[in-house]
């Protein structure tokens, strides 16, 4: 593959990880935004640590119980599939690094700090299960990444 297209895949990666970005932590409609930052105090923080999930599998264990109640699914599976194409894009952008567990501590450190900032800006909710859940969806586009590119080439050589 040509370094263009390397570049490629690292551009889209980047406007991926800036969409995240948005969606997760940008949530909110400006105007909500500037009152949160308005209305910002160092008890905030005393307030995200009540409500943040640091037990792993609360939430989890929260929506299959109450799965018909909640908006279960959407939680569940939209905190795994949103991160699918970071497993897909960073293979593709960056070929000779293919070390899973690397990658791995990549994507739990930047999901680490997506959810730390949601605990200190009061932007979100901080949960342990939401990095699990995100890790685990980085790890699924990988997965399929890397075995698209091993069934890529055996059928190429044959």
């Amino acid at each position: 593959m040509s370094m263009k297209k390397y570049r490629t895949w690292r551009v889209l990666l980047v406007l991926y990880l800036l969409l995240v970005i948005r969606v997760i932590v940008f949530k909110y409609p400006l105007e909500d935004l500037k009152a949160i930052v308005a209305g910002w105090r160092q008890d905030v923080i005393w307030e995200g640590l009540e409500s943040a999930n640091f037990t792993l599998f609360r939430t989890i264990r929260m929506y299959i119980c109450y799965y018909d109640r909640l908006n279960s699914f959407e939680n569940l599976f939209g905190n795994v599939l949103i991160f699918v194409p970071c497993g897909i894009l960073y293979p593709l952008a960056f070929p000779g690094k293919k070390n899973f567990l690397l990658f791995l501590s990549a994507v739990l450190i930047l999901v680490s700090g997506i959810e730390l900032f949601q605990l200190f800006s009061a932007f979100g909710a901080f949960d342990v299960d939401d990095i699990l859940l995100n890790c685990l969806g980085a790890g699924i586009g990988y997965g399929c990444t890397v075995l698209w590119a091993k069934i890529s080439e055996c059928i190429a050589k044959s």
